[in-house]
């Protein structure tokens, strides 16, 4: 990974810090993100201090379009090139939240905030060949169902319920992209990383899971694996390839779908 830069969302804990100290060990120019600057300062200092490799970063709420397109706009400034972007950010609410872009929020953080992030470092992206985006979703999104006039929770509103429509977003939004990107050089992939112990499977189940280590895995693998290299619109689970639920495969669906979140996003 010696030249490439990475942004990995959401990586002040978890999942994503220990995908950025993989990474970062293997010689990747890491950036970043968290809502805190004071967490996000402190994750990028400990890396820097396990690894001997300098690390950036950024902040941005994701409940908060408008810092995601800031956030955006000072990855654009800090980088001549982005080589893979994790999407790995996500949140879980048990009861239905309204975030100042009047949507629900784990709808806008879990699936509306990185799809517009990824819009918007798209250019960078296709600038920096080979390049991959790497959307971690999860298996929970095989239990979505499609009700639009429900997306939201705005008939009925379950924590468990808009988390795994969220992470059929993000499923959707793989596919879409990695149809759109065809032959730029850019592959768009995502993957289930496993019932991993974090702070957000707590919240979320009440359970607990695999270390941050074993989860973050498959995001490493679809990250710098050369297996993998030109690989695009594909589901992974344990680093293998794997089928998704056979909604995220209607291509019709799919469209109105990505119709939808488009006209949400403005774009």
């Amino acid at each position: 990974m010696k030249g490439k830069t990475i942004l990995i969302t959401g990586s002040t804990d978890g999942i994503g810090r220990q995908t950025a100290l993989e990474l970062a060990r293997r010689g990747g120019r890491i950036i970043l993100h968290g809502r805190s600057k004071e967490r996000v300062a402190a994750a990028a200092t400990e890396i820097e201090a396990e690894t001997g490799t300098a690390v950036d970063y950024v902040t941005g709420d994701f409940a908060s379009l408008a810092q995601v397109r800031d956030m955006a706009a000072d990855v654009l400034k800090k980088t001549d090139g982005l080589h893979v972007l994790i999407n790995n950010a996500g949140t879980f609410s048990a009861e239905r939240r309204m975030t100042e872009d009047c949507f629900e929020l784990t709808w806008q953080v879990n699936h509306l905030a990185p799809y517009l992030l990824t819009c918007l470092l798209l250019e960078r992206l296709k600038n920096s060949t080979p390049a991959r985006v790497v959307n971690v979703a999860s298996m929970t999104h095989a239990y979505a169902r499609l009700d639009y006039e429900n997306l939201q929770g705005e008939k009925e509103y379950k924590g468990s319920r808009a988390y795994s429509l969220a992470k059929l977003g993000n499923v959707m939004a793989t596919f879409y992209l990695a149809e759109k990107l065809a032959n730029c050089g850019v592959t768009v992939n995502c993957l289930h990383p496993g019932v991993v112990d974090t702070k957000l499977l707590r919240a979320s189940y009440n359970i607990a899971g695999v270390s941050p280590e074993i989860g973050a895995r498959t995001s490493i693998y679809l990250a710098c694996s050369p297996e993998v290299e030109g690989v695009t619109g594909k589901y992974f689970d344990e680093c293998k390839e794997t089928a998704p639920s056979p909604l995220s495969l209607d291509v019709e669906e799919r469209q109105r779908f990505m119709d939808v979140t488009n006209r949400m996003l403005g774009l």
